[in-house]
């Protein structure tokens, strides 16, 4: 069986949260692990440098796919070994393009996001009642579940579930067949938006108890700046003072002693993440507040 390795790079570029990608955005970087690859690892980074120049640092396995043949059923299936990097746009790369246009409904700090669940929650609504009255029940626990519906609260981490849940609904292009009207979002070819989805989750929950948020900021920043793409990983809001409080309270930052240049009015200060704590002591967890959509 053959083996794909499939790289998700991750930055933020202007408070958006960016991937890169190939083909108009359709493909993630990727190739086939060959014979000459000492490992899993070292075939990925020369697919990627190869199709995209983007040198890859640290990355991590994020997981295994089992690809399903699209065209005559004798094909061979392939096994998707799918890694995860975080790192930075450099000048004059190409294919970086914002996550959200794959997934809008996972923005929720704007009232577009909220009034696209909206939307969803509608249709899918009509998919749990055209079932029969077990199976719709059971469907319509899970919509409330899944895109915290009837006071639950919205979970950031359930990516996965709310793009499977729109595909066996037949909501997104990729459904297998899909239904008449399907939801808002650029599709991707294969299990590309899975993989996708899967990433996002990933680093959304790390950013819980681990401190590789810094791993997306430049070497120095603001604490609104920090905040900032926080709040565009997670995509929820977060009230400003109890995150500069948290992010104090635990350490993570040092100030410098430079100003940002480019912010009006009272110069903010510039802060730089203290990467000798990881050493120092174990992270308990960067506790967001995050905040639920109003």
């Amino acid at each position: 069986m053959p083996t794909k390795l499939i790289a998700v790079l991750i930055a933020v570029s202007e408070d958006r949260p960016m991937v890169l990608t190939l083909e108009g955005g359709r493909v993630l970087p990727s190739g086939p692990l060959e014979a000459g690859h000492r490992s899993l690892q070292t075939g990925l980074r020369l697919w990627v440098e190869r199709q995209t120049g983007h040198a890859l640092g640290h990355v991590e396995q994020l997981y295994t796919f089992a690809d399903a043949p699209d065209t005559d059923a004798t094909d061979e299936r392939s096994v998707l070994i799918s890694y995860l990097a975080l790192t930075r746009i450099h000048s004059g790369e190409h294919g970086w393009r914002n996550w959200y246009d794959y997934f809008p409904w996972e923005d929720q700090t704007t009232p577009d996001g909220r009034a696209l669940v909206a939307r969803i929650a509608a249709q899918l609504g009509d998919w749990a009642r055209a079932a029969p009255p077990a199976l719709g029940a059971a469907r319509h626990q899970r919509i409330a579940l899944t895109f915290g519906l009837e006071g639950l609260g919205w979970d950031d981490e359930l990516v996965l579930q709310r793009y499977e849940l729109l595909w066996e609904a037949g909501l997104v292009p990729e459904s297998s067949p899909p239904a008449g009207a399907t939801v808002r979002g650029q599709d991707m070819a294969g299990d590309g938006r899975r993989i996708l989805a899967t990433a996002m989750a990933r680093l959304r929950a790390k950013i819980r108890y681990r401190p590789v948020i810094f791993e997306l900021m430049p070497d120095s920043f603001t604490l609104l700046q920090l905040q900032r793409t926080v709040e565009a990983v997670a995509g929820q809001a977060m009230h400003k003072q109890n995150f500069r409080r948290l992010i104090t309270q635990q350490d993570l930052v040092e100030e410098t002693a430079d100003l940002a240049p480019d912010t009006r009015g009272r110069p903010a200060r510039l802060f730089r993440f203290r990467r000798e704590v990881i050493g120092a002591r174990r992270i308990a967890g960067s506790k967001l507040p995050l905040t639920r959509p109003v």
